[in-house]
């Protein structure tokens, strides 16, 4: 009786103890929390709007006669211990770039392309579909400039304590004709902090 007293008390215990701490929202605009030694959406944003930053202040999106650049997002490599989606870091620098007016990005051709921009082109051969609403041939536009890059991690032992975590954002922007590179940027984001932390 004793041991189901005792093993009743204990399971009370740990529900308890498991409910005792509770889940709060993040405040993305003022988020005074800590640093963690992974990649973060703070990270990210940060990154982000340096390289935007960078890009918009070396004029190389302005043409000569006003009109926007087409541009094809190319691969982002990840090259880091985390399992990161590298869109957290080039739906803002699409955004921005489209916002601004500089440039708009295709969605036909790179590692991200809409398969259903081609799917749709097959319906010309459909005759379900109204001909006169189907995409026509020789409309699609393509990129004059495409913007690739990498995010690179490196772990270096300071201590028998301590260990440095540094990450390097990378992109460059080059023009299709030519090939040759538009703009390049690099961002290093670096952390320090207690070996035992988990940096991916």
């Amino acid at each position: 009786m004793k041991t189901k007293i005792f093993n009743f008390v204990m399971l009370v215990c740990l529900f308890t103890a498991g409910c005792g701490e509770q889940v709060t929202n993040i405040d993305v605009i003022n988020d005074d929390g800590k640093a963690v030694m992974a990649l973060d959406y703070r990270n990210f944003d940060e990154a982000a709007s340096t390289l935007l930053e960078s890009l918009f202040s070396s004029g190389r999106l302005k043409k000569q006669d006003g009109s926007r650049y087409v541009i094809a997002t190319g691969r982002i490599k990840n090259d880091t211990m985390q399992r990161i989606d590298t869109d957290q870091l080039m739906v803002k620098i699409e955004r921005e770039i489209t916002n601004s007016g500089l440039g708009v990005f295709t969605a036909a051709v790179g590692p991200g392309s809409d398969k259903l921009l081609q799917d749709a082109r097959e319906l010309r051969d459909s005759d379900e579909f109204d001909q006169s609403t189907t995409a026509a041939k020789k409309t699609l536009i393509a990129p004059e400039l495409t913007i690739a890059g990498k995010i690179l991690q490196r772990n270096i032992r300071v201590d028998r304590s301590k260990q440095q975590v540094e990450y390097y954002f990378q992109l460059e922007l080059s023009e299709v004709k030519t090939g040759l590179s538009f703009w390049q940027e690099e961002v290093i984001v670096g952390k320090r902090g207690p070996q035992r932390s988990v940096a991916w």
